[in-house]
């Protein structure tokens, strides 16, 4: 069985996943924190945020940095690994970033995800609705 995307299931699941895996986090992003508000999801906004380059539920209230994010995109970027999705829709103007934008750029710089963190992609790729 599947779990919906954002979901308080689907962020047990991928912790599960997460703990599992033990993936290396870039050095680039393991200290890094950002907040992250999906609109449009199926039962409203989802407040969450990307703490060392998982993403969790709640704000973080020492997060520098806030992104705005469309469901859709959100899912495109977050499960399905499309960024050039990402990029698209950040150029477009449905991305948006309230705070300190330097932190999103230190993003770029955690490099491609490792054979772990491919494994840990498809498996959330697997059980997410």
């Amino acid at each position: 069985m599947g779990h919906t995307f954002l979901s308080d299931s689907w962020f047990g699941e991928v912790e599960k996943l997460s703990a599992a895996a033990n993936v290396e986090v870039p050095a680039a992003i393991k200290d890094l924190v950002i907040n992250v508000e999906v609109t449009g999801a199926p039962d409203g906004s989802v407040e969450a945020r990307m703490a060392a380059g998982a993403l969790e539920k709640g704000y973080a209230d020492s997060a520098p940095t806030k992104l705005i994010i469309p469901f859709d995109v959100a899912r495109k970027m977050m499960v399905e690994g499309d960024q050039a999705a990402a990029m698209q829709a950040f150029m477009s103007g449905q991305i948006k970033v309230e705070g300190d934008m330097s932190k999103i750029m230190a993003m770029q710089g955690a490099g491609a995800p490792s054979e772990a963190g491919k494994k840990l992609a498809e498996q959330i790729r697997e059980m997410t609705d």
